[in-house]
């Protein structure tokens, strides 16, 4: 059910055969430059491909444009209500705005679309659950998934019938259950545009992690979803890491090691716990997609650390380590510590 029609924001590819991309905002004012711009260091480390900017008045324009320039990291203005911001942001460089054309005044819109499709911009439609407003809820019969749905229906027939069609489409909502209905009635309806998922205000912790990926998880097995954020209340780059973590656990990228580690029991033989925060620091250098088990004991151990590129089964007298489904060695726990960087390549 992905999009079949593909927009191309600088060197990025969205939609069509392209694979989900993970997203992020920064969280820092635009006038704060070198902050923001540190942040774009850290997210590109992260492996974010596509960052949002809020630009809220027309004051932060330069620092928007020196953003865009100084940085590699792909960048999104972030705009509502006022289509002179949309039109600066396009000015100033930028890739890709997102709006909500619906809290902009229509004789304004066309301005926004001939400078859009002049520059080659992207635009980033949609709406929340905060945004759904009474005639949609009374038109959806008080079914908030429909009268989202409806919203960003509103919103990008403003845009076709302006023959804009440079488009990625989003509704999003803090209900998980509300926010899959609301993708999946957009995906039947516009089935040819890359549409961005998340689950908004998912919150912070454990709790937001849980509540984002449940979210974002439902939809991407639907095959829905062109590219992702996960909203916690955290510092971007754990939104990205998260992403990454969904992507990896549904096979749709492989990003990082992926370390299968198992959750201990009265038969362990290994402190597996202790173990796994002894491995983790030793697996940066490997290549993505290589995956390390760690095991605690023989019942399931051996077979699991040998299917693996690195194992580790733990035995009565310690543990047995394995590479490439290939007996390396075996160590009593004291020796463990010293003998993983080896192991590892490091």
């Amino acid at each position: 059910m992905n999009s079949k029609r593909q927009v191309k924001i600088k060197s990025l590819t969205i939609g069509g055969n392209a694979p989900v991309r993970v997203e992020s905002m920064l969280k820092i004012s635009l006038d704060k430059r070198s902050e923001c711009l540190a942040q774009c260091e850290r997210l590109l480390s992260a492996g974010c491909e596509l960052a949002r900017a809020a630009f809220p008045n027309i004051k932060y324009l330069e620092d928007l444009e020196y953003l865009v320039k100084n940085t590699k990291l792909i960048i999104m203005a972030d705009i509502h209500f006022d289509p002179d911001l949309a039109l600066g942001a396009i000015k100033a460089g930028c890739p890709s705005i997102r709006i909500n054309p619906g809290n902009m005044p229509l004789n304004r819109l066309g301005d926004v679309i001939s400078a859009a499709k002049d520059s080659g911009v992207v635009i980033r439609i949609g709406a929340n659950g905060g945004s759904i407003s009474q005639a949609q809820l009374d038109k959806a019969g008080g079914d908030r998934a429909t009268a989202l749905f409806y919203a960003v229906r509103e919103q990008a027939e403003l845009l076709l019938e302006n023959n804009f069609e440079n488009l990625i489409l989003s509704a999003k909502s803090s209900n998980v259950n509300e926010c899959i209905r609301a993708n999946k009635l957009i995906a039947k309806n516009y089935p040819d545009f890359p549409i961005h998922i998340g689950v908004t205000e998912a919150g912070p912790g454990d709790g937001g992690i849980v509540k984002g990926t449940a979210g974002i998880a439902g939809m991407l097995s639907q095959g829905i979803g062109d590219t992702l954020r996960v909203s916690l209340t955290d510092e971007p780059e754990r939104e990205v890491k998260i992403g990454y973590e969904i992507l990896k656990a549904l096979d749709l990228r492989t990003k990082g090691v992926n370390l299968i580690s198992c959750p201990t029991c009265g038969r362990r033989r290994a402190d597996v716990m202790r173990l796994v925060k002894v491995v983790e620091p030793l697996l940066k250098n490997l290549p993505d997609g290589i995956s390390v088990a760690v095991m605690g004991c023989e019942v399931n151990g051996p077979k699991e650390a040998r299917h693996a590129e690195y194992g580790i089964a733990g035995t009565p007298a310690g543990a047995v380590l394995f590479h490439k489904g290939e007996r390396w060695g075996e160590f009593k726990f004291d020796e463990l510590e010293k003998i993983l960087p080896e192991f590892f390549g490091n």
